[in-house]
């Protein structure tokens, strides 16, 4: 892997880390799981670096968090983070990311602002729900529907997450064409 690719990895899993600076809001009814702004980081890896590199920045953030590395919203982090209703969320980044920058990749004959919130909405938040679903009916102990009603409370603010990366990415690409790793 060139050094290139390697500090932008470094990159986007920073970013991750900052966004989850960002103050968070925890609502009840989600089992204690916090609405962050760190999913729009997940969604811009995989967008901007592609499927396997925005996974790979995606994951190399999960390790450092459960390194014991505060970076979760409201200053989370460690192997206790595996045992939260949040888990299957967390565990999500990896395959959401990897997802939006496999559609990403697969739509280039759209425009990028299109491309960028299609991959937006299947990968971070059609594959990010499935995955948090699955964490919360495990962890949690909710019933499917329990956790369907529980996740459906982060789309609104996911749907604009979605809409910010996609303005990112089109930004982006007009700025500086070879930033879009698919578009290269």
């Amino acid at each position: 892997m060139e050094s290139r690719a390697i500090a932008r990895i470094a990159l986007l899993a920073a970013v991750i880390a900052v966004l989850g600076m960002l103050p968070s809001i925890v609502l009840p009814i989600a089992a204690g799981v916090p609405i962050t702004a760190q999913t729009l980081g997940v969604m811009l890896a995989g967008i901007i670096l592609g499927p396997r590199h925005g996974a790979l920045a995606v994951l190399l953030f999960v390790f450092v968090v459960l390194l014991g590395a505060p970076l979760l919203a409201g200053g989370r982090g460690g192997l206790g983070v595996l045992f939260s209703p949040s888990v299957g969320f967390l565990i999500g980044f990896v395959p959401a990311a990897y997802v939006a920058g496999l559609v990403m990749a697969r739509l280039k004959t759209l425009p990028v602002f299109a491309a960028a919130l299609v991959a937006a909405v299947v990968g971070g938040i059609v594959v990010e729900y499935l995955c948090g679903i699955i964490g919360l009916m495990a962890i949690a102990r909710m019933t499917p529907l329990q956790s369907l009603v529980a996740t459906a409370v982060f789309a609104p603010g996911d749907v604009l997450k979605a809409l910010a990366a996609a303005f990112v990415a089109e930004a982006a690409h007009r700025s500086y064409p070879a930033a879009i790793a698919c578009r290269s």
